[in-house]
């Protein structure tokens, strides 16, 4: 019998969307070549080279070691890439993505991963081309609408303020916008402006953003409405708390 893995409990729509994004069981929304996305990464310039940090793993010649047989390095590694890192902010009003789902969804499928999770952003650190490979990922399927969500290295307030009147996510330095009814980005992800404007797709209408969000919202869909996902978070909680006062328990 296969093994079927448990992500996460539920049977609400924000439940079945946290677990779709988990297992990377998600929709691609859009295409955004690879020149444009490194363009709005920032860290080199489109078509240029990978720069290194160490030669090849492949020239080094390493000691023997049974995990290196074992753990078979990700290209950025085994390639001697540098670390870069790549950071969303997304909006708390109905954005696809909540921060700590894009951590779930980079750590559980993709390897060389450091993400970090704060209250309305998420940042990454990988090898280069590991982390363009996730950032890929992430920025043409329905984990990310860019009118709620934006790449932000600096400055990434506004995940919790209201919406503009167009009904994008502010930010504060302009680096991407509604245009012709598309989001359009002019701008790396640490606001310096680039070559071109990217064609980053129609952003979801409200009705689409509540129906994918990973966001429980009193005024959607009610955390205290899923009985099952309550159950679990208090048993987490309380087992937690038992051993942190009773190891031994």
């Amino acid at each position: 019998m296969a093994y079927k893995p448990q992500y996460y409990p539920g049977s609400t729509s924000v439940a079945k969307n946290r677990r779709k994004f988990m297992s990377d069981d998600v929709e691609k929304m859009r295409d955004i070549s690879d020149e444009d996305l490194t363009a709005l990464l920032g860290h080199r310039a489109p078509g240029s080279d990978y720069p290194s940090t160490h030669p090849p793993l492949s020239e080094i010649g390493e000691p023997a070691c049974p995990v290196r047989e074992v753990v078979e390095p990700t290209p950025g590694a085994a390639a001697g890439d540098r670390m870069r890192y790549v950071q969303f902010a997304d909006s708390m009003y109905n954005g696809p993505a909540v921060p700590y789902w894009r951590s779930y969804h980079a750590a559980i499928n993709f390897r060389g991963v450091d993400p970090g999770t704060l209250s309305g952003r998420q940042v990454n650190e990988m090898r280069e081309r590991d982390m363009e490979e996730y950032a890929k990922r992430q920025s043409e399927t329905e984990i990310t609408d860019w009118g709620l969500a934006g790449m932000r290295g600096c400055t990434v307030h506004g995940h919790s303020l209201r919406l503009q009147e167009d009904g994008v996510m502010f930010d504060m330095l302009d680096r991407r916008r509604l245009e012709g009814g598309v989001i359009v980005s002019d701008k790396d992800q640490v606001g310096v402006p680039i070559d071109r404007k990217v064609n980053l797709g129609k952003p979801m209408s409200e009705a689409e953003a509540a129906k994918r969000t990973t966001i429980y919202r009193v005024d959607n869909v009610a955390f205290r409405s899923d009985k099952e996902v309550i159950e679990h978070v208090q048993r987490v909680w309380e087992l937690r708390t038992k051993y942190g006062f009773v190891p031994k328990a």
